[in-house]
């Protein structure tokens, strides 16, 4: 019945994705749904990606059933993966928040403070009620997010020139650490990276672009939050016993 309860909630969330994700990049208040086109409110099958816009005839963009079916598909998994009742309900919000950062950052190739501060500091701020996470771990987490990737932000400027790694994907750090805590934020940068390096890998052995074309990095860092914000406890309890 949960699952169920989630699966709905996907819907409505997927809806909301997509709406900020159409107002947010163009630095517009957020509305209801509506046609990319000619701005004219969409109807409820609309908001789903279903039919035309009624004063154009323009069809929704395509990405808009895609995120609202995965994401109700991926809410649905989630009480089934995260079992504490307020870890779950937090960790949708936080996975919501990496969604609309996969939409936007893919579209237009931009992570926006907009959604980077706010996530941070409300995530500070949860980490008072959650199990997975306390404030000690989410601010060293946020610290150590940010110097990570503001070294590598450097990095990349210095040997590849600018637009090699964007700011945005800093600011996405900071607010994974202060989602995923310092246990976390460590394994989710690391497998970013080779979720990044593996993809860039394939596309570039297919020819669809060349050593210097811009990839938007932050799907790859989101695409981690989510993995570690489902998994990344046990992750890190496998790993520390691992040590012993």
């Amino acid at each position: 019945m949960l699952n169920l309860l989630f699966a709905l909630l996907g819907l409505i969330v997927g809806v909301v994705i997509n709406a900020l994700a159409d107002d947010l990049p163009q630095r517009k208040r957020p509305s209801l749904p509506h046609c990319h086109a000619c701005q004219h409110r969409y109807t409820p099958m609309q908001w789903l990606g279903v039919g035309q816009c009624a004063q154009c005839a323009v069809a929704p963009r395509r990405r808009v059933l895609w995120v609202v079916v995965g994401t109700a598909v991926l809410f649905a998994l989630l009480p089934t993966l995260i079992p504490e009742p307020v870890n779950l309900w937090v960790n949708a919000l936080y996975t919501a928040v990496f969604i609309l950062v996969i939409v936007i950052d893919l579209e237009h190739k931009l992570i926006l403070n907009v959604v980077t501060f706010p996530a941070t500091a409300v995530a500070l701020l949860l980490s008072f009620v959650v199990t997975d996470n306390n404030i000690r771990l989410a601010l060293v987490g946020a610290v150590v997010g940010f110097v990570l990737f503001y070294i590598a932000y450097w990095i990349g400027q210095l040997m590849f020139g600018p637009g090699a790694l964007g700011y945005g994907d800093v600011k996405l750090a900071m607010a994974m650490g202060a989602m995923l805590g310092f246990h976390r934020i460590l394994f989710a940068l690391g497998l970013a990276i080779v979720l990044g390096g593996v993809i860039s890998g394939v596309l570039l052995l297919s020819r669809r672009f060349h050593r210097y074309t811009y990839l938007p990095y932050g799907q790859y860092l989101a695409i981690a939050g989510i993995i570690m914000l489902i998994w990344g406890v046990r992750i890190a309890e496998w790993y520390a016993q691992s040590g012993q």
